[in-house]
C-alpha cells in the first residue's frame, strides 16, 4: 500500500516562504515520479510542479515558476516544495501525488496515489 503524507503548511503573510514536505512509503521511491497539486475553495485541483524519478525532468505551472522549487531526496523517500514570495492567490490545500511510471506529469489522472493534503493560507 502506498502512503503519502504532506506536512509544512500553515498561515503566513504575503511575501513569506514555506517548505512543504511529502513522505512516501510502500513503494520504491527512486522509481516514481512525484507531483504537487493544489485546490483552492470553489476551484478545481490544479497542477503546481512535478519531478520525474531521477530529477532530470522538472516542470512548473506558469503561476509558480520562479517562486516555487520542487526537489526530492531518495534517501529520505521525500519530495519537497519550497515556496517563496507567497501571495493570497497561493492559498489552497496542497497535495502530493505519485506517478508510478516515474515520468512526472501535469495531469492529475496520471497519478494513482494522493496524500491527504496540507493547508496553505497566505494573508494579505
Amino acid at each position: 500500500q502506498v502512503l503519502l503524507a504532506e506536512s509544512g503548511g500553515g498561515l503566513v503573510q504575503t511575501g513569506a516562504s514555506l517548505r512543504l514536505s511529502c513522505a512516501a512509503t510502500g513503494r520504491t521511491f527512486s522509481t516514481i515520479g512525484m507531483g504537487w497539486f493544489r485546490q483552492a475553495p470553489g476551484k478545481e485541483r490544479e497542477f503546481v510542479a512535478t519531478i520525474n524519478y531521477n530529477s532530470l525532468y522538472i516542470r512548473y505551472a506558469n503561476s509558480v515558476k520562479g517562486r516555487f522549487t520542487i526537489s526530492r531526496d531518495s534517501a529520505k523517500n521525500a519530495v519537497y516544495l519550497q515556496m517563496e514570495s507567497l501571495t493570497p492567490e497561493d492559498t489552497a490545500v496542497y497535495y502530493c501525488a505519485e506517478d508510478s511510471r516515474g515520468l512526472g506529469t501535469a495531469i492529475p489522472a496520471d497519478y494513482a496515489y494522493w496524500g491527504q493534503g496540507t493547508q496553505v493560507t497566505v494573508s494579505s
